[in-house]
């Protein structure tokens, strides 16, 4: 079995110390170019569909926990306030980031003109998680979430509802996630819900609707606590199905929070706030791209693109040319100067590199590479404008293959 604790060491992907702490985990420099370049395509991905990005703080008073209601129901996975010197004064690390983004918007009186309001922010969030459910990156006590809450009018919801669903298929494509159905989650018994029946059958039957055409299965007590939600469920390596994608309705925070815009009639109305992420935390979402690909990602946001190979020594000055001219081109490489050139093939094999370039006495003299793929395909030598053209090609098209469509 494909575990991605084994593999994040073996490819010093990220690590844990007991200095650091229980679900803390440290990312490593590979780790942290893979996450940056899956960082960075989500940002962009939400900038082209019109979100607005944010840096809110990871923590904030208790009060604004209060007024969430995240105290009143989410207490026990929340870290104890701190005092940070004034004795009426408690600061608490937040378990989410909705309160912080509702006051984004009520930072200034907003016109219907301006919504939906999209704010998107891949930010931190702590969960005082029982050290003995705590592993790898799946289950850690410090989150970064890609998240995003979009305000709208009521009758915005639905087309708002399908946009995020696509922009949730086009993330999971290009991240090479296993698409396992969807799911409409309800409120159930036992539980403790927020807001009156009248917003929870609203907001169901809103997101029934955007799920008209959907295939999807009903799920009762998998709500949040202030909404239904629609979860994107997924297959790992091991045939198990689990949620990374949510898309989440909420009447109760915009009147928590006491948000408001000016109608076309002048009268304030309440938005509705739709929660949302196209790709969940980071860490769980790691966890789970390295084992779908054993560690082979696609090119686009493998840690390191190119490793160069020089034969001998008399090939260096080449080999840290063209390492020079790839990284300007914007790509991540290496020159791996150690060892026999078939002990540096084996180690770029194993870490899972896409592309090895092979500079030989002839292919220096002539400026050209010979390229060698992490499945075991091997091009022909060709010169390095065209071998950078390439890779760039297929990096740029966020592909799964190694070689560019014909």
């Amino acid at each position: 079995m494909i575990d991605h604790r084994r593999l994040g060491r073996d490819l010093d992907l990220f690590a844990t110390d007991p200095l650091s702490g229980a679900g803390l985990p440290i990312w490593l420099p590979a780790g942290a170019a893979a996450r940056h370049a899956v960082e960075e395509y989500l940002r962009e991905l939400e900038r082209r569909a019109g979100y607005q990005q944010v840096y809110t703080p990871p923590l904030g008073r208790r009060e604004l926990f209060e007024v969430s209601g995240h105290l009143g129901y989410f207490a026990a996975e929340m870290f104890p306030p701190m005092r940070p010197g004034e004795a009426d004064d408690e600061l608490m690390l937040r378990p989410a980031l909705c309160p912080h983004h509702a006051l984004v918007y009520r930072s200034r009186g907003r016109s219907y003109r301006e919504l939906p309001l999209r704010v998107s922010e891949i930010g931190g969030m702590y969960r005082a998680e029982r050290s003995g459910v705590l592993g790898g990156l799946s289950r850690v006590r410090a989150i970064t979430l890609n998240d995003a809450h979009n305000f709208c009018a009521l009758e915005q919801v639905g087309q708002e509802v399908s946009e995020i669903l696509r922009l949730i298929r086009a993330a999971h494509a290009a991240l090479g996630v296993r698409p396992a159905g969807v799911r409409l989650s309800l409120r159930g018994p036992g539980e403790k819900y927020v807001g009156d029946d009248a917003q929870w059958a609203r907001a169901e039957d809103l997101l029934r609707a955007a799920l008209d055409g959907v295939p999807y299965t009903e799920a009762s007590g998998e709500a949040a606590f202030y909404g239904p939600k629609i979860d994107i469920q997924v297959r790992d390596a091991a045939e198990r199905e689990y949620t990374l994608s949510t898309v989440q309705l909420d009447f109760d925070k915009p009147e928590r929070f006491d948000l408001s815009y000016t109608d076309t009639d002048g009268a304030r109305r309440r938005p509705v706030m739709v929660h949302r992420s196209l790709a969940g935390s980071m860490e769980r979402l790691f966890a789970y791209l390295i084992e779908v690909h054993a560690g082979a990602f696609p090119p686009w946001y493998a840690p390191v693109h190119l490793v160069v190979l020089p034969v001998g020594d008399d090939q260096a000055e080449a080999a840290v040319d063209l390492a020079r001219r790839a990284t300007e081109a914007g790509l991540r490489v290496e020159v791996d100067h150690g060892g026999s050139l078939g002990a540096r093939v084996r180690d770029a094999v194993r870490r899972r590199i896409p592309y090895a370039a092979v500079v030989g006495a002839r292919e220096a003299a002539d400026g050209r590479v010979a390229l060698r793929l992490r499945d075991g395909r091997l091009l022909e030598p060709r010169p390095v404008p065209e071998v950078i053209g390439l890779i760039d090609a297929v990096v740029a098209a966020r592909s799964g293959d190694l070689l560019p469509a014909r």
